[in-house]
């Protein structure tokens, strides 16, 4: 299985277990992600308005991040990645034991996005960590394309079992379980990642100042996608549980095939080209998103929207390049998982506004406006991409 990552990563490294535990906490996310939708909208009763609530304070924890990594700064990103393992196994219990209230589960997710995206940033570091000179990009691909595979597994699980155990709450348990040992396998990763003590534990560089902004344009962007891209064909569709978890195996399986060629795109071709080149595909995407029961019969225009979420899964790939970018002008793995963690952050400070509005957008001014709004702000993005000077290392 790993034989064709051994010009990508350095053999000396722990890229292997942290892989495993990459795939199989995929696995558990695919089994809990395939169904968290059609919970919130079928059980809970959330309507747009409800779920852009919720959404708000599930990314709260990503807002936060770099104020929890202060206090986690002498930590290695190896521990910190442990952490969050464990805080999303909280989450994940809390999920299947409470009972369907708005605020309680509202809570359990929040618990379980903590985790999330405390190991978020943690992948990426220890992945270009692992990575040989020059392979940031490839590497990234390969480590999406592993927990692609994991995700994938996930939905086919629900495929397969969910029209005959139809409880959602079995399946959060058997996501957890998965997640369980996944969890096994990150502790059994050894190694630590060097810690700087003299470094700011708020890391904030003007150097990175391109790249903070271009997380806050690409945070606005993907949020509409994420959180209302799965709900407009729940609610305004009616896409049920097998829909949505067959759509987002399709995703998966696109995704894991593309995700290392999009990485080599990276390093042959240059992270600025790929970060100005997406937009295109996305406004398209966007159009006919927000656009396409104007102008096909329903469910024509079901299936259009079907295909552009996949596209916008596979275009969301690019936003590697903005990490392959950091790791261009760090001058240290230190400052890199720094200013990577940093990024999370700054994205969620528009993500969370996106989440608390964007649910009132669509209920007042139409998913024409929600969607359309998200092509603006992609083409912000490459529009200030484009101002991106190459770094020290690359032509």
């Amino acid at each position: 299985m790993f034989n064709r990552f051994k010009d990508v990563f350095r053999e000396d490294s722990f890229y292997k277990i942290f892989f495993i535990s990459l795939l199989l906490t995929g696995l558990g996310y695919g089994v809990y992600k395939g169904v968290i939708d059609n919970y919130l909208a079928e059980i809970v009763q959330m309507q747009e308005l409800d779920r852009g609530i919720a959404e708000f304070f599930r990314e709260l924890p990503g807002l936060m991040l770099v104020f929890i990594l202060a206090m986690l700064y002498t930590f290695s990103a190896e521990k910190i990645y442990k952490l969050g393992a464990i805080i999303m196994l909280i989450g994940l219990g809390m999920l299947s034991i409470v009972p369907p209230s708005r605020v309680l589960v509202t809570v359990a997710i929040c618990i379980y996005s903590l985790g999330e995206h405390i190991q978020l940033g943690m992948k990426n570091t220890l992945t270009l960590t692992y990575a040989k000179e020059n392979q940031g990009g490839t590497a990234l691909g390969h480590q999406s394309s592993i927990y692609q595979i994991g995700t994938l597994a996930g939905y086919i699980i629900l495929i397969v079992l969910f029209p005959k155990f139809p409880n959602f709450k079995l399946y959060f348990i058997l996501a957890g379980i998965l997640m369980a040992i996944g969890a096994i396998y990150a502790f059994r990763i050894k190694g630590e990642s060097k810690t700087d003590d003299s470094k700011s534990r708020f890391y904030f560089r003007k150097k990175f100042t391109k790249f903070y902004m271009l997380e806050v344009f690409y945070g606005a962007r993907k949020q509409v996608f994420f959180t209302f891209g799965p709900y407009v064909l729940i609610l305004f569709y009616g896409a049920n549980t097998q829909v949505i978890s067959l759509l987002f195996s399709i995703s998966a399986i696109s995704c894991y095939f593309l995700a290392p060629m999009i990485g080599k795109i990276i390093d042959r071709l240059g992270y600025k080209i790929v970060m100005v080149s997406d937009t295109l595909i996305l406004v398209v995407v966007c159009f006919f998103y927000g656009f396409a029961h104007h102008l096909f019969p329903m469910h024509i225009a079901f299936v259009i929207c079907c295909i552009n979420y996949i596209l916008d899964s596979i275009i969301s790939l690019a936003s590697m390049a903005s990490n392959v970018y950091v790791q261009d002008i760090s001058d240290s793995p230190e400052e890199m998982r720094a200013t990577i963690s940093t990024g999370i952050s700054v994205n969620h400070l528009i993500t969370v506004l996106i989440a608390l509005f964007g649910g009132w957008i669509w209920h007042a001014l139409g998913i024409e406006t929600l969607f359309m709004f998200s092509a603006v702000l992609g083409l912000c993005n490459s529009a200030y991409a484009a101002t991106i000077k190459t770094g020290k290392k690359r032509g």
